[in-house]
Order: structure tokens, then sequence, then C-alpha cells
């Protein structure tokens, strides 16, 4: 993660957003509204719609109602654009919706005689509901409803488009109305990182949505869900709504679920935490040992695990020559101090120059026994993934969840991705992150040495500035990930990356702004965040050499958060 350990990769920002893009929240239909979309289930084939380059097609597999869906396969420079002319009444409100899934998926409408709009999500496994409004002009009398793909990207499912409004004349009758709220929301079983939840069904209703501490976290279509990546030994407020064509319910009564205690030693960590990487040698950084690492430091990653000849085994060799002689029995004594503290201490494994591969399936078996073998021997907590080399989602997978088998529900697992690896949830480390959602404790992302990327709303961003922190760190958010397992990571000092330094208040400022909705730049997220986890540094080290200006600014303000 350092300028010696730490590869110098920039990524230019190859995509140029197409569209102005917008997310909003479902729209609420009135009891005269009906839906003016034609054919909105596709189950009359592509009649009443065009797809562009002979892209689409109707399939009965897989289909949210019905008997039939849409697929629209994006090839070479022709991104699947399938439209339909809808009749509107002028100086009128509609609400756009469809269900999609697949590949990424737009929704939009143009000839308003406003502002035409549209919406967005990345490639997604099941079903997920896009919705936005819009107004007519004075004279407007039709409208283009359209759904398009991403250039390259794999092909997207859509099913039951909706404009639902006043009767254009050309629409396919009265829409549904909006679901009550639900009832008998309970609490059905809690671990020490999640809470279960169950509910009555509701009439009508298509989907549930789940919220916490007034965030949404979840969508499912039955009457229970789990919500994962909670800290132990936690209370938190849950609620629920249902949704359908015409909009969603009020949100139900609360219900209050509090985490089990961990099992590990110490206390568990907390909502808000700060993550430093801590060298285990000397690149001119000020040497430190464990016990010198200052105390706003809730996470403390030794860098780094060594690879063995064994596939996917990992060692850990303290570097007690180059740490002013260090000892083993020194450091064992610091991290039982640390936890003592309350303070979390994990093996990294990977660093810019690390060789770790895990491909296969014995080679998983290698680094789940090897990196449990280092936790007992030397008494870390966990283990943080860091290979900046490649990464099997499918294998890591089957690693990390043997880890946990041995360890138990204390084990902390962390992330820190380059923001390359985490634009898309098709990315290898995205899906591992999701793959191990319950299991997972923080994705401490590098926003630093990267080029310009996108962000969630489809905007080119570059590194530097709040806006590169949230707008990035909302794909996670949105893609998956609850907000206590995101967090930003940032170089300590201008000395600790090559490129991607912030000074402190603009790291505050991203987080209030993720948090609590103040201090933004000109990207303003779709809904505040307030469970976000906090904010991570490359490294103590470095910011022990400049004074501890990082943490000492950043400590208190994460830990401060709502």
């Amino acid at each position: 993660m350092s300028p010696h350990r730490r590869s110098l990769r920039f990524w230019s920002g190859a995509v140029t957003a197409a569209l102005a893009l917008t997310v909003t929240t479902v729209g609420q239909a009135s009891a005269a509204d009906v839906n003016n979309a034609r054919n909105a289930g596709f189950e009359s084939g592509l009649s009443d719609w065009t797809c562009s380059a002979g892209s689409g097609t109707t399939v009965s597999s897989p289909v949210r109602t019905g008997a039939a869906a849409l697929q629209a396969t994006p090839s070479g420079q022709d991104n699947a654009r399938c439209a339909q002319s809808v009749r509107v009444k002028p100086n009128s409100t509609y609400t756009l919706g469809a269900w999609v899934r697949g590949g990424y998926a737009y929704l939009g409408v143009t000839g308003t005689g406003t502002t035409d709009v549209s919406t967005w999500t990345p490639d997604s496994s099941s079903w997920k509901q896009l919705s936005t409004t819009f107004t007519t002009g004075s004279s407007t009398t039709s409208v283009t409803v359209y759904t398009h793909g991403w250039y390259g990207q794999s092909a997207y499912y859509a099913d039951d488009v909706s404009v639902f409004g006043p009767d254009g004349g050309g629409g396919t009758g009265p829409g549904p109305t909006i679901p009550s709220a639900p009832s008998g929301l309970n609490v059905s079983g809690t671990t020490s990182s999640s809470v279960s939840l169950a509910w009555n069904a509701v009439s009508g209703a298509t989907g549930y949505t789940v919220y916490r501490d007034g965030t949404k976290v979840t969508a499912v279509s039955g009457t229970s869900a789990t919500v994962t990546g909670l800290a132990a030994s936690t209370s938190y407020s849950f609620q629920v709504t249902a949704t359908n064509g015409a909009g969603e319910s009020p949100k139900s009564a609360a219900v209050t679920g509090t985490t089990n205690k961990p099992n590990g030693p110490g206390p568990a960590l907390p909502k808000h935490a700060v993550t430093g990487y801590w060298q285990n040698f000397d690149n001119g950084a000020t040497v430190q040992k464990l016990a010198d690492v200052q105390a706003q430091y809730d996470i403390i990653a030794v860098a780094f695990a060594d690879a063995t000849s064994t596939p996917g085994a990992v060692t850990f060799n303290l570097d007690s020559a180059g740490l002013g002689g260090y000892t083993v029995d020194q450091f064992k004594a610091d991290i039982r101090a640390k936890q003592a503290a309350g303070k979390k201490v994990i093996v990294s494994v990977g660093g810019e120059r690390g060789t770790v591969a895990v491909n296969d399936a014995a080679s998983a078996t290698n680094f789940a026994n090897s990196v449990y073998s280092v936790m007992q021997t030397y008494g870390f907590d966990g283990v943080d993934i860091d290979l900046e080399n490649g990464l099997n989602a499918t294998y890591m997978t089957q690693a990390l969840r043997s880890l946990s088998a041995k360890a138990g529900s204390s084990l902390i697992i962390t992330m820190a991705p380059q923001t390359i690896d985490m634009q898309s949830t098709s990315n290898s480390y995205f899906q591992t992150a999701l793959n191990i959602k319950d299991i997972l404790t923080v994705v401490n992302m590098q926003y630093y040495n990267s080029g310009s990327m996108l962000g969630c709303d489809g905007k080119v961003y570059s590194q530097g500035s709040v806006d590169f922190l949230t707008a990035l760190a909302c794909i996670q958010l949105e893609g998956g990930l609850a907000p206590s397992q995101v967090g930003l990571g940032l170089p300590a000092s201008t000395r600790g990356a090559g490129s991607g330094y912030v000074s402190p208040t603009v790291v505050n400022n991203a987080l209030d702004c993720l948090a609590k909705g103040t201090g933004c730049g000109s990207f303003k997220p779709p809904r505040t965040y307030p469970g976000l986890r906090g904010a991570m540094t490359w490294s103590t080290n470095w910011d022990a050499t400049a004074g501890n200006a990082w943490s000492n600014a950043v400590g208190p303000h994460v830990h401060g958060l709502p």
C-alpha cells in the first residue's frame, strides 16, 4: 500500500457518461391513473416495441410475472435499446417503472417537452425495480419510453414496464393501488452479525422493502428477510414496507433487534471504526511496535503475511531485524494488550508484492488452514484480503467460508480492493464481498493510486475530491453491501501513496456526506448511510511520521458519526 509495496496502477476513465442519470424513489399512483404502456409484460412478443440492431427478443425464463420477459443483448457499438411510443396527456405527471435483472440496465423517457429523465442499476442476479417520474409539457401528447444496456456488458432482462398517470388514450387499463403497511413485524432470530425478520403478507403486494435505522437495506419478494453485516452486541431498529407497481406503502411499526455478543477475545468492534495498516518492514516511515500504534485505530492490519511454496498457503515472519530487534514474544504481548484495550489485530494477505494465489479447491483449503494456523500462533482476530494481482471469487469465497467455520463468528474479515475492482458487482472482488456478506466486516477500498472512475450516477470522477470518495462509495452502498461494510481508504500523508492523498478535512467531509448528507460536493448520494463503518489509512507508520495528523483528525470524527 505504500509506494514501496503498492503498485501504481493508473486506470483512465474510458467510459463517458452518455446520459444524465437520476435515481428517484418509487412514485405514488392515484386512483385514476392507468398504465399507458402497451404490451408492458412482453406477453405479445415485441409487439409495440422496437429494439436496435435486432438486439431484443422475448424469453420464457427468467420472467418476473406472466410467461415472457424482454432479453436485450448489447453488441459492439449497440447498447441494445428497446423503445415504445406512449400516448400521454399534456401538463401531467407520470411514474415510469420497470423490473430489470442481468447486465447493466437503464430505463428512461424522451420527448417529454420538459426534462427527460432516466435511471439505471448495475448488473444484478435478481429482479430490481427501476422507477422515476416525469412531467409532460403543455403540448406533449406522446413520449418515447426506452430501456437499454451498456457497451461490452452482458444481456439485460426487463419485465412489467409501467407508465402510470392520466390516461393518454393508448394504455393497458387501470393500475394497482398502493398496498397497505405490513403488520406483525417481528424478530425471528439473531446472531452476532445478523437479525432475521418476519411479517404478515399484504394483499396486492409484489415485494417488500426492509429498512434498518431508516435506511433501505434489502428488498425481497417473500415475508421474511435476514439483515447481515451487523456489529455484535448492537441494537438496531427495523421497519418494512410493501411494494407493487403503484408504489410503496407507509412503513410498518418498528421493532428492535439486538445482535448477540461475540465469542472472541475483547469487546465487540465499535459501530464506527478506523482501520490502519501497520508495516512489518522499514521503508522510511516511522518504525513502530504495535504498542506504538495510535489509540484511535480500532482495527490494526499487520502487513503482510508471506506466501509459501504450497499453493494458497501463507505464513507470517516478523521482521525483527528491520524493526529494531522487536521480538516475537513482544509482538504477541502487544497484540494481547491491544485486544484488551478493545482493538482488533488482523493479518493482511497480499500487497503489491504479494504472490498468494487461491484459484482452485486445494489452494482454497491451504489458504484457510494456513491463515487459521497463523491466527492461532500469534493471536490475530482475523484476516485482511489485499490481493492486487488477481482474485478468483469462487475459490476465495470457499477459502474464507472455510476459515470462518474454523474461527467462529468473532472472525474479522476486511478487504482492500483498488477502485477498478469495485466498479461493478461482476468484478471478482465485488463478487467475493457479496458472496461472504454474512461474515464480512468491512471493505476499505483504496481511493488512491487510481485514475478516473465512474460514480454510481454514471458520471466520471477523478481522485482527490469529496465527489470521488462519495460517488464511488455509493456504488458499494447501492450495490449490495451494508453501510457497516463500507469504509473509505486513504493515505495518511503525501508520502503514503503515489497519488490520491487528500487532507483529513476532505475525508471527514466525505464521511459526513455519506452518513448525514452534509459536506457534499457536487455529487449528492440518493440517501444517507448513518451506519457507514468509517475509514482506513495506509499506514499507521506514515501517520506517525506526520505526527499522527491523520488519525488525530479522522479518528474522533469517525467515532462521532451518528
